[in-house]
């Protein structure tokens, strides 16, 4: 576990390299700590053992991160593809391991509160966005945000650290969102994208791993293996 251990160092290590670029202004720290975060995590889950898809889900994070680091539309819309396709990775793992609700009335009404609260955050964020949007960015941002929603609250159903995670990452772009939509920003807003979204990656990682560790074992198929997790 050695190495494993070494990339989660070197990751922590660019991640306040990276944070430090954005509080003294370093466009060029920036430019060159960024595009190393999601390999460094992707390479160290991969050697703990991680579900195939989720290196993959980091690896689309970090081709969603090279294209934002331009501030032109078509990269904008192509980085949002990328992480898209990283939530649905994310959704699939959280199938593979995040159980179903638990039948109990307390459970199911539990489960039916959080799913609300999602749906009000994305219904009150939209239509603030929607009039500051310019138009051609609105439906890709209306349905990207349903999707990155519905990975949020799926993601709650691995635990405290993956919720957290979830809810991280929905915070993150919202702050992105906010200033394609010209809405008042907090100072320093990059810094603030930047650290809700290091340490949302950092938290879905990690939840999962603890939840592939702690998932029972799948049933032996006729050939007598067990069938590969996603």
């Amino acid at each position: 576990m050695r190495p494993a251990r070494v990339l989660l160092a070197a990751f922590a290590l660019t991640a306040a390299v990276d944070l430090i670029a954005l509080v003294v202004g370093s466009d060029t720290g920036h430019a060159l700590a960024k595009p190393l975060l999601m390999p460094l995590l992707a390479a160290h889950i991969h050697l703990c053992g991680a579900p195939r898809l989720l290196p993959v889900a980091l690896l689309l994070g970090w081709a969603g991160d090279v294209l934002l680091l331009s501030d032109a539309d078509p990269a904008f819309l192509a980085g949002m593809a990328s992480f898209a396709a990283g939530h649905v990775c994310y959704l699939v793992v959280f199938r593979r391991y995040g159980g179903t609700v638990n039948g109990t009335p307390r459970a199911r009404a539990a489960s039916g509160r959080l799913a609300g609260a999602y749906a009000l955050a994305l219904a009150v964020t939209l239509a603030a966005l929607w009039p500051g949007l310019p138009t051609e960015l609105r439906i890709p941002v209306a349905g990207y945000s349903l999707l990155l929603t519905s990975m949020a609250y799926r993601a709650t159903a691995l635990g405290l650290l993956a919720g957290t995670g979830g809810a991280l990452f929905l915070l993150s772009d919202t702050l992105i969102a906010t200033g394609v939509a010209d809405l008042p920003q907090l100072p320093a807003p990059d810094f603030w994208i930047m650290l809700t979204y290091v340490a949302a990656q950092w938290s879905l990682a990690e939840g999962v791993l603890r939840a592939a560790r702690t998932a029972p074992r799948r049933p032996v198929t006729s050939s007598g293996s067990a069938p590969a997790a996603p």
